[in-house]
């Protein structure tokens, strides 16, 4: 990465986070009078706090890759079609704070915004040739794309949870794109997404003063879901460490719930991080834990990439692994 990358760079991750700040700054009294998350038997807070932040987060990442698009400074891929269907999931996600909607609802609009986002995808593109013909690749990646969205959305449950997670993720990305892996559209992308989480972060530091809300979660994890397909694209093995902590509290707790006969899509607080809370750690220790190991997962992917050879792909995804392994047992053991 040459001096000349980063200015820009840094100005995009900038304003970015500084807009998004504002933006949170100036809703949050309207938010705070008509959309409230009061505690419950399964929330992880114990005082009222307004939630939606997310509408500002969006706003600023959709403005400023607006204003990129305009001014021709993003190169391909074209990101018109994910910035419109994170804007529909945002107006999804906002109504869904203010009056909850039916699951099959929710599902339904995130599938049709999936499907889309696949669609637009070159006709020539391919995460998996060798391993699924092109039909079966692109139904795959549709409904990976709904599950991912609904992943992130699960782990939104606790102050900086989703910050820990995301920053490392898009960060990496970024990085990703600086060592010519992935195009300059994602990358760009990714800059954008990390500046507009680090101006949320400012107000969800726990105690947090406000909440992402479905209309931050949602499509931040169908920007994610995105980026990883285009790091997939380029090495697979580092799409898979990027996410690999997302992935893994949300599937061995869904597998966990299954054996149990449990109603999976009822609410619940179950989950790894959320049971570490139950067992004696504090919020900020959680997220620590989860940006150290998110952090790591983010080097090991880079190092795979770099090294693009099956033995540093199966040492990455082994020490990835150990990682995950270590923190989740340890979120499981309490205290």
């Amino acid at each position: 990465m040459t001096e000349a990358d980063f200015f820009p760079s840094a100005a995009v991750v900038g304003v970015s986070a500084a807009l998004s700040a504002a933006l949170i700054f100036v809703l949050r009294p309207l938010l705070v009078r008509h959309l409230m998350a009061h505690p419950n038997e399964r929330s992880s807070h114990v005082q009222a706090t307004p939630e939606g932040a997310g509408l500002g987060v969006m706003v600023a990442i959709l403005a400023v890759c607006g204003a990129l698009l305009v001014w021709k400074l993003v190169p391909e891929p074209n990101l018109i079609p994910i910035l419109l269907g994170a804007a529909a999931l945002t107006i999804l996600g906002g109504l869904d704070d203010a009056w909850p909607l039916p699951i099959a609802w929710r599902l339904l609009a995130q599938g049709v915004v999936a499907l889309g986002i696949v669609l637009t995808l070159p006709p020539d593109f391919r995460v998996l040739p060798a391993v699924l013909p092109a039909g079966a690749e692109r139904a795959l990646l549709v409904f990976g794309v709904v599950c991912f969205v609904n992943v992130v959305n699960f782990l939104d449950g606790l102050d900086w949870m989703t910050v820990a997670q995301v920053v490392p993720m898009a960060l990496g990305v970024a990085i990703l794109w600086w060592l010519d892996v992935v195009p300059p559209g994602i990358g760009l992308l990714a800059l954008v997404l990390l500046g507009a989480m680090l101006g949320f972060a400012v107000f969800n530091k726990h105690p947090a003063s406000i909440f992402l809300g479905d209309s931050g979660s949602l499509p931040i994890g169908l920007i994610l879901a995105y980026m990883l397909i285009w790091v997939a694209e380029a090495h697979f093995v580092s799409a898979l460490l990027l996410a690999l902590y997302t992935i893994a509290d949300s599937a061995l707790t869904f597998v966990r719930r299954l054996r149990n006969g449990e109603k999976v899509t009822a609410a619940h607080r179950i989950h790894y991080y959320q049971r570490a809370i139950a067992n004696g750690f504090q919020v900020p220790e959680v997220t620590t834990r989860v940006f150290l190991l998110c952090g790591w997962l983010a080097i090991l992917a880079i190092v795979a990439a770099l090294a693009a050879s099956p033995t540093a792909d199966a040492a990455a995804l082994a020490l990835g692994i150990a990682g995950v392994a270590f923190v989740l047992s340890s979120f499981a053991r309490g205290r």
